[in-house]
């Protein structure tokens, strides 16, 4: 006996409600991840050179965190942080909630955020 749509219908919408958001997890750290992710970006060197030529220019720089506009690459959960004057956006960042993680429109670590550390290589005995 064939199902009925409405039936169909149904068990699909109840599937999409029970679907665990994709969100990011949000740090139990109060606000301090919101104001790391934006630190980490206005800090960065090129962002620091772009705001004082800003400045310069009579602007007024903004950093707009939007935790509604999520992105993922690699596994991970990335907040957006857009950098903007003359009420246009100059570059767009991706910041991990951590904050650990910083990286540009491309998907590139940004240029002057931190990396991660990685081991050297075994020291070995200088030659004699």
């Amino acid at each position: 006996m064939p199902v009925p749509d409405v039936i169909k219908l149904f068990a699909c919408a109840l599937l999409a409600v029970s679907l665990p958001a994709a969100a990011c997890d949000y740090p139990d750290e109060g606000n301090m991840p919101l104001r790391r992710a934006v630190s980490r970006v206005k800090f960065l060197p090129q962002t620091e050179a772009w705001a004082v030529e800003m400045h310069k220019a009579g602007a007024v720089v903004q950093y707009a965190l939007s935790l509604d506009r999520e992105w993922h690459s690699a596994g991970r959960c990335y907040w957006t942080v857009e950098a903007r004057a003359h009420g246009q956006t100059w570059r767009r960042f991706y910041v991990a909630p951590d904050g650990r993680t910083v990286l540009s429109e491309d998907g590139r670590p940004a240029a002057g955020a931190p990396r991660k550390a990685t081991r050297s290589a075994a020291a070995t005995p200088a030659a004699r």
